[in-house]
């Protein structure tokens, strides 16, 4: 027979003394471990000193910060206007303008020989501008006044304080706002960052050429407080690259855009630019609301058998009573009668028999025709 040297018969046993020694060695050294732990942090603690709260006997709670509900009276307006045509244009600017709360100067490219009346905004005189360069053919050098209309504003400082404006509003003397509806939706954004909203043309073509991402001087466009600051302190050297533009708003966009600012479009501001019966364009004003309308004396009266400044005085009638909601559509279905009935608040009331569907109300009739603007211009148009 052969034996296996590893069988288990010559394997020698392992005392069971040995097994409990090494146990014991292990439970010590742990417990050495924790000891020499403990007196580590027993030591930091010892040496580690007390401090005392002392109350400053001077200390008072800071107040807390102030409203910052924004009211007409954080809003500043800089119109620009000729001298030409302004007498024609003043009655629009008085349509929004209060003299005990708007904040509002008129900028002018030349003196005017009457007064105008305590109701209109205090006038100026544009500072300037012929020795800023423009190249456009056939263009209108009045482009750099209004453009730089708003250092012009800044530079008011030393006579007007503008600690407690956050808004500053650009357009034209033929631009009518609604006020209240401007304090509501610039009320969204935060004014001590960098803002610039406005919104774009009703040409496709204009648009496109800025991308989109231009506001339309006429419709009007708001600055926040520290971005007009900023804009107004590099404008000058700014308009100097820019000679080859045609209007103010893309001298304006051309400068916001090497500051890194886009446009924040608010669908309430309204170039106009197109021709015609606006009815289509109101009639279906999209849920936003009604911030500006310009071109008022290019397009047919607002309502039929008026002079256009009596039809939008016309309009402020239901402004005034509830300017949030004028234009806002509503539409209602009369089952029984098988009528659909939309109504613009404020301006007009539509009945279409049978019920039309919803998508089909909200999109614009075409009672207007496009501006048509001179070929040369609408390339670079604004």
């Amino acid at each position: 027979m052969v034996s296996c040297s590893n069988s288990v018969e010559n394997m020698p046993m392992v005392p069971r003394f040995l097994h409990s020694q090494n146990r014991l060695k292990d439970l010590l050294l742990l417990f050495s471990t924790l000891i020499i732990f403990y007196l580590i942090f027993l030591l930091h603690h010892l040496h580690t000193p007390k401090t005392t709260f002392i109350p400053n006997p001077d200390y008072t709670p800071t107040t807390p910060p102030p409203s910052t509900n924004l009211s007409l009276s954080h809003l500043f307006f800089s119109i620009a206007a000729a001298s030409s045509s302004f007498s024609l244009r003043l009655p629009y600017i008085n349509l929004w303008y209060k003299p005990n709360s708007t904040n509002a100067v008129i900028f002018l490219d030349t003196p005017i020989s009457s007064t105008p009346s305590v109701s209109s905004p205090p006038i100026l005189v544009s500072s300037d501008t012929s020795n800023f360069p423009y190249s456009f053919p056939s263009g209108r050098r009045s482009a750099i006044r209004i453009a730089r209309i708003v250092k012009d504003t800044f530079d008011l400082a030393k006579n007007v304080n503008f600690s407690n404006t956050r808004w500053f509003i650009f357009g034209d003397d033929d631009t009518v706002f609604f006020t209240e509806n401007l304090v509501s939706v610039l009320s969204k954004y935060d004014y001590e960052k960098w803002y610039y909203v406005g919104y774009n043309s009703e040409s496709y073509e204009q648009n496109e050429k800025y991308s989109f991402d231009m506001a339309f001087g006429g419709g009007g466009f708001a600055l926040s407080a520290p971005l007009a600051k900023v804009l107004a302190g590099v404008l000058d050297s700014c308009l100097m690259r820019y000679p080859h533009l045609y209007g103010s708003d893309s001298r304006v966009f051309s400068c916001l855009a090497e500051l890194g600012v886009h446009l924040t479009h608010e669908p309430g501001f309204h170039q106009v630019d197109v021709r015609g019966d606006l009815f289509g364009i109101l009639s279906a004003h999209p849920l936003s609301p009604l911030l500006s309308l310009h071109h008022l004396d290019a397009v047919e009266p607002l309502f039929p058998g008026m002079t256009r400044i009596a039809a939008t005085e016309h309009l402020f009638q239901a402004v005034h009573a509830d300017p949030a909601r004028i234009l806002q559509q509503t539409v209602c279905y009369d089952k029984s009668n098988l009528l659909t009935v939309s109504v613009a608040w404020g301006y007009a009331v539509q009945v279409f028999e049978g019920n039309e569907l919803l998508p089909d109300l909200l999109s614009r009739q075409p009672t207007f025709r496009p501006w048509k603007r001179v070929e040369a211009t609408s390339s670079t148009m604004l």
